[in-house]
C-alpha cells in the first residue's frame, strides 16, 4: 500500500475508473464478525496477533504460506472463492469522513473499467458497492473488537499448532495461529453461555471451530498443485 493516500472527490477523479479484482496472492486476510458464516464454508477461521500493537484481529486463510491463495483458481462449476470485506476495498480506505484511495493502485485506471462516477458527477453503482463495504468494514471492527474482547474475557483463546507434510517432501509448521478452546467453553456457567448465545457470540465461537476442517482441504489442494507441476 502507498503511504500517498488523497481523498476521494468527483472533480479530481471524475474519469477514475474501477478494473475488476485481481486474483489474491495474499493467504491470510482480516475478515469481520458477520463475515464468518460466508467465509467458513470454504477456508479456516483464525486469530492471529497484530504484529505492532499485540492485539488479536480474526482472519481467513486461503493459503498455508505467503504469496498462495489455494482458492483462487477453482474449477468453473465450483461456486466463486468468498472475497471478504478486506479484499473488495482494495485501494480504497477510510480517512475520518471520506473515502481516500491509493493512486498506485493497479485497480485504478483511466482507460478501462467501471467508472467510479457517472456523467452527473454521482457515484456509481461500482463506488456505491464500496461505500457499502467500506460502512461494513467499519461497523464491523467494533463488533468484531467486542467479540474478541469476551474470548479474551472468558480465556478462550488458546493457540494452535498446525504441522503439515507434503509429497514433495516440504514441512509446514503453522505458527502464532489461536483458535477458540472448546474444551474452555465447557466449562463455562449456565448464565454466561446463556449471555453468549444472547448476543450471537456462541454461534461465531462455534463457526470458527467448525471451519479448521477447510485446514485438511487447503494441504490437499495443495498437494495437488505439486503433483500437476512435478
Amino acid at each position: 500500500m502507498s503511504t500517498n493516500l488523497v481523498a476521494l472527490n468527483t472533480e479530481e477523479h471524475r474519469n477514475l475508473r474501477l478494473r475488476p479484482l485481481r486474483s489474491e496472492a495474499r493467504h491470510f486476510t482480516e475478515i469481520m464478525a458477520d463475515e464468518f458464516t460466508a467465509a467458513a464454508a470454504s477456508c479456516p477461521l483464525l486469530l492471529v496477533k497484530n504484529a505492532e500493537t499485540g492485539a488479536f484481529y480474526a482472519g481467513a486463510m486461503f493459503g498455508l504460506k505467503p504469496g498462495e491463495n489455494l482458492l483462487a483458481d477453482q474449477p468453473r462449476e465450483a461456486p466463486p472463492p468468498y472475497r471478504t470485506l478486506d479484499q473488495q476495498r482494495e485501494g480504497f480506505f477510510v480517512a475520518g469522513d471520506e473515502i481516500a484511495i491509493d493512486p498506485d493502485c493497479p485497480r485504478f485506471s483511466e482507460s478501462d473499467g467501471e467508472p467510479l462516477f457517472d456523467l452527473d458527477g454521482q457515484p456509481s453503482t461500482a463506488l456505491r458497492h464500496i461505500q457499502r463495504v467500506l460502512a461494513r468494514l467499519v461497523n464491523g471492527k467494533r463488533e468484531t473488537e467486542a467479540f474478541i474482547a469476551t474470548l479474551l474475557r472468558l480465556r478462550l483463546i488458546e493457540p494452535i499448532d498446525i504441522t503439515l507434510n507434503f509429497d514433495d517432501g516440504e514441512r509446514l509448521a503453522l505458527q502464532g495461529l489461536y483458535t477458540v478452546s472448546i474444551d474452555t467453553l465447557q466449562e463455562i456457567d449456565d448464565a454466561t453461555a446463556l449471555d453468549l448465545f444472547r448476543n450471537g457470540y456462541l454461534r461465531l465461537i462455534y463457526t470458527m471451530a467448525d471451519s479448521l476442517r477447510h485446514v485438511g482441504s487447503l494441504a490437499h489442494r495443495r498437494n495437488h498443485r505439486l503433483t500437476q507441476a512435478a
